[in-house]
This record gives C-alpha cells, sequence and structure tokens, in this order.
C-alpha cells in the first residue's frame, strides 16, 4: 500500500479543484456524490468494454480516476470550508463502498465472470470493513496492508487501459478478468493482514 501515505502531498495539486468546487457553491457532500456518480459511469464503461467495444475500457479508466480524485477532493473542500463532520465521514465512506461494488459488478457483468466477481467484491469490502472495524474497537482507522483504495484505483484504470491495448485471453482469461482474480486475492490477503494488525494491537 503506497498511494494512500501520497495524500498529505497533493494538496497543491488538489487546491485548484478545491478553489473551483468552492466558487461553484458546491460542498463536499456534492462532491462525494458526484464521486459515486464516475463510479457508476465506470461500471458501465467496464460493462461495455465487455459487451460492445473495448475503447469503452479506456472511458472506464478515466471515469475510475475521476472517481478516485474526487474522493481526495471532497475531504480537502471540507476541511477548507470548515464542515468536516463526522455525518459527512459516514456519507463519504458509504458511497466509497457503494462505489467499489457497483464498479466490480460493472467488471464482472461485463466479463459474464460472476463467480470472479463475488470473490473480488467480497476482497474489496472486507478489506474496506477491517480498517473501519479496527476503529470501532478502539484503534486507529488502518489503512495498511498489501492494497489500499487508492492503490486498487490506479491499479484498475491502469488494468482498463491495458484491456484496450492488450485484446485477446491469457491463460484462458482476459485482462480484466484477471483484474477480478488479482482483486479477489490481494483484497482478501490484505483484510486479513488488516485483521491480524487489529487482534495483536489488542492482545
Amino acid at each position: 500500500m503506497t498511494l494512500d501515505k501520497l495524500r498529505p502531498y497533493v494538496s497543491g495539486a488538489v487546491d485548484p479543484f478545491v478553489r473551483g468546487f468552492d466558487r461553484a457553491g458546491l460542498g463536499p457532500d456534492a462532491v462525494s456524490v458526484l464521486a459515486f456518480g464516475m463510479a457508476v459511469a465506470a461500471a458501465g464503461a467496464f460493462y461495455l468494454g465487455g459487451t460492445a467495444d473495448a475503447i469503452w475500457y479506456v472511458v472506464a479508466a478515466a471515469l475510475v480516476l475521476a472517481n478516485g480524485w474526487l474522493d481526495v477532493v471532497d475531504g480537502a473542500l471540507a476541511r477548507e470550508q470548515g464542515v468536516a463532520s463526522p455525518a459527512g465521514d459516514l456519507l463519504d465512506h458509504v458511497l466509497d463502498r457503494y462505489a467499489d461494488i457497483v464498479v466490480v459488478a460493472g467488471i464482472a457483468a461485463g466479463e459474464g465472470a460472476f463467480l470472479l466477481g463475488f470473490a473480488a467484491v467480497t476482497g474489496v469490502v472486507m478489506t474496506s470493513y477491517l480498517g473501519t472495524q479496527a476503529q470501532a474497537v478502539g484503534l486507529d482507522r488502518v489503512y495498511g496492508g498489501l492494497v489500499g483504495r487508492a492503490d486498487r484505483l490506479a491499479i484498475i484504470g491502469l488494468v482498463g487501459v491495458l484491456a484496450y491495448a492488450l485484446p485477446g485471453g491469457y491463460g484462458g482469461l482476459s485482462v480484466v478478468a484477471w483484474l477480478l482474480v488479482f482483486l479477489a486475492v490481494i483484497g482478501h490477503l490484505t483484510a486479513l493482514q488488516r485483521f491480524y494488525y487489529a487482534w495483536r494491537a489488542l492482545e
């Protein structure tokens, strides 16, 4: 997990977006909803990439990266406007989880790989659940592990581009199907890694 650690260092790039949304009269909750809309659109694009035209994979990649970027912007906007709150944090995390689910569902539907999709989405959700459950039992929220959300979105975006550039199957699976395998395996390993950390910290 690397990209989540870079959040404190991207303020210079985030600031123009924060000022723009602020001037437009949008608050962080609205940006969180916009980010979720990007995820829904990305899911549709992944589906079309698997069923219609592979160029949609590139569109999906851009939308996934937009979702991740807006997820950084909404928190910075909340701090800039002085409206950061537990309610806003709750909304952000709920929409992030639904965004994760809908993107993986779109990928799986486009591939017709629903079992792989189930394995991938449970890995993704359990990773996030273990991060917040640690906080619920008195620890700090856990962002560590093999792959955090920022890393995952970057990888999904990269694979979207690769799926267009490298059509065809590899080892009996397409590039996008291999992405589902990766999300399933790494997701569950990261969840177990976070569980082990929290368990040891509570002993």
